[in-house]
């Protein structure tokens, strides 16, 4: 069994049960999955939230290594997007169609988009995830 966060079109979150993503995939594919809000069929995964809770300070050691640990890691996965997927900037929408229909090369891209955007290409089937991205913290002070 899995468990998602969904969103439909309109907004608004809801969470859906299945057997496994294929389950998931076949449902959304027949409209079977529906917003319990509005009752509307264009529904998609949305990243799940989650926190970390660490020890209080007694209970932990070394809290600074600790978190210093998970900033790398941060750091890491940002440099990994920012390494291997183009920035197409304010253009996402329009790249991800043309390498949807075979106008552009495949490849991996990153960018911004409006929800009328992200609308059309959920439209046409075109898979995308949002990951906000912090700033970097100035390395001048």
């Amino acid at each position: 069994m899995i468990a998602y966060d969904l969103q439909c079109n309109n907004g608004h979150a809801f969470e859906g049960w299945f057997e496994d993503r294929k389950a998931y995939l076949d449902q959304k594919k027949k409209g079977l999955i529906t917003c319990p809000i509005c009752n509307v069929t264009s529904v998609d995964i949305v990243p799940s939230t989650f926190a970390i809770k660490s020890a209080p300070p007694s209970a932990s050691k070394d809290f600074a290594a600790e978190k210093a640990v998970l900033e790398k890691i941060g750091q890491e996965a940002i440099d990994f997007v920012e390494k291997n997927f183009d920035n197409v900037g304010c253009e996402f929408a329009k790249e991800a169609l043309k390498i949807h229909y075979g106008a552009a090369e495949p490849r991996n891209i990153r960018g911004v988009s409006t929800k009328e955007e992200e609308k059309t290409l959920t439209d046409e089937g075109i898979q995308f995830i949002k990951i906000p991205i912090p700033a970097r913290p100035d390395t001048d002070s």
